[in-house]
């Protein structure tokens, strides 16, 4: 027989028993669309991540409290920063700035939880304690009042700048600028609106923030050091020189597992790294789903065989070879995944557009031709056992079958 009156023979077998058709193809449908939408969203976590990280700049370097760069500066490959058991001082950043040459600018932060009250108002949000050199290595600025400048941080003044979702949830639409709030049990002045950083993306509200003096918050929260030094370097070229110089000063006064000093670059290819291997993690268990379809493509296929036993006897003793029946019964399966794998193409993709009013996703080429390709094998792999039941069945015996 020619191919397309096989195909042709397929497709109108699969309509006459249209809802069993859509049935069995839903395994397929769920799986495809399901490895579409975790993986966008995968996706969408590095693309954020990375354009917050471009935001900063490409010639920032930061010093991190413990062991964390390993096996030629790969960052995180030793360990998460151990920002508890920090030894990082002020006076540590003062040092390093002292260098100069290639290092622009150093500045200091820590960061904690905490509430920002205002007349029986309460936000809790991050509060980051930051140098006001800090804050400009961060590309962190106003959008009202003043910035924190160095006599604020000399003189630990209690001072803050709050983000724009802050001020909305104390102040609502009134006057935040000159008012007092509470921060860690003391009074604080608004100085500053903190500028809109834009929207997070991964449901991180990233105006969320307050941000006061790095020496006020140690004096508030009890602190004696800080979490990070970050450092501007001249130029992206001079970064190597620029590690190489904080540590060099650094392993005057500390061993070598109590900080790590890494580029911004070396730490953005560590988290994407980690989030590859979290989106394929994702992808992997949405595509056992495609197994499962595949089973169940397997089983319908069976059924159908055990159906339609007469009508294939009829066909052989007419004269249809095995080679017919194994392929029609084929097809059958086939059509049935990549008809699946295009409705979940289609079902992931809008998924993925709906999901993104919320959060950053990203549908790429590969993971849509991936899961597509898969589906296609599925069908061919499961296919064949019920293909091969068909064209082997004896003719007499499957004219004789009730």
């Amino acid at each position: 027989m020619q191919y397309s009156e096989l195909v042709i023979l397929a497709l109108k077998s699969l309509r006459r028993n249209l809802t069993r058709s859509i049935l069995t193809m839903l395994g397929i449908i769920i799986g495809v669309s399901s490895v579409i939408l975790l993986v966008s969203i995968g996706q969408g976590l590095q693309k954020y991540i990375t354009d917050q990280f471009e935001a900063l700049g490409s010639n920032i370097v930061v010093v991190v409290p413990g062991r964390v760069a390993r096996d030629g500066g790969n960052a995180f490959s030793g360990g998460p920063p151990n920002f508890g058991g920090s030894k990082l001082t002020l006076g540590d950043a003062d040092k390093l700035a002292k260098i100069g040459g290639p290092i622009e600018a150093v500045g200091t932060g820590i960061e904690t939880q905490s509430s920002v009250s205002f007349q029986g108002k309460d936000s809790y949000t991050t509060v980051a304690g930051m140098s006001d050199s800090y804050m400009k290595i961060r590309n962190l600025d106003v959008s009202q009042g003043r910035t924190i400048n160095a006599g604020d941080v000399r003189v630990s003044r209690n001072v803050a700048i709050l983000g724009s979702t802050v001020i909305k949830e104390i102040f609502g639409q009134g006057q935040a600028i000159g008012r007092e709030v509470t921060i860690g049990g003391q009074k604080f002045e608004v100085i500053g609106v903190l500028k809109a950083i834009g929207s997070g993306g991964f449901g991180i509200d990233v105006n969320d923030f307050a941000i006061i003096p790095v020496t006020s918050a140690q004096k508030v929260f009890g602190m004696k050091t800080v979490m990070v030094i970050g450092m501007k370097a001249q130029t992206k070229e001079d970064i190597p020189q620029v590690i190489k110089l904080a540590q060099k000063e650094l392993l005057k006064k500390y061993d070598e597992d109590d900080f790590s000093v890494v580029d911004q670059s070396s730490l953005l290819d560590s988290i994407n790294q980690i989030l590859g291997v979290v989106t394929l993690a994702l992808g992997g268990i949405a595509a056992i789903s495609l197994v499962v379809g595949g089973v169940g493509i397997m089983n319908i296929m069976l059924v159908t065989v055990t159906e339609r036993t007469r009508e294939i006897g009829l066909r052989k003793a007419v004269g249809a070879k095995p080679n017919d029946i194994l392929y029609q019964f084929l097809i059958e399966a086939v059509v049935l995944s990549l008809g699946g794998g295009a409705i979940g193409v289609a079902i992931g993709s809008l998924g993925a557009w709906g999901i993104s009013q919320f959060i950053a996703t990203s549908v790429t080429p590969w993971s849509v031709i991936l899961s597509f390709g898969v589906s296609a094998v599925v069908g061919v792999i499961f296919g064949v056992a019920p293909a091969l039941r068909a064209s082997r069945l004896n003719p007499i015996e499957a004219l004789k079958y009730e």
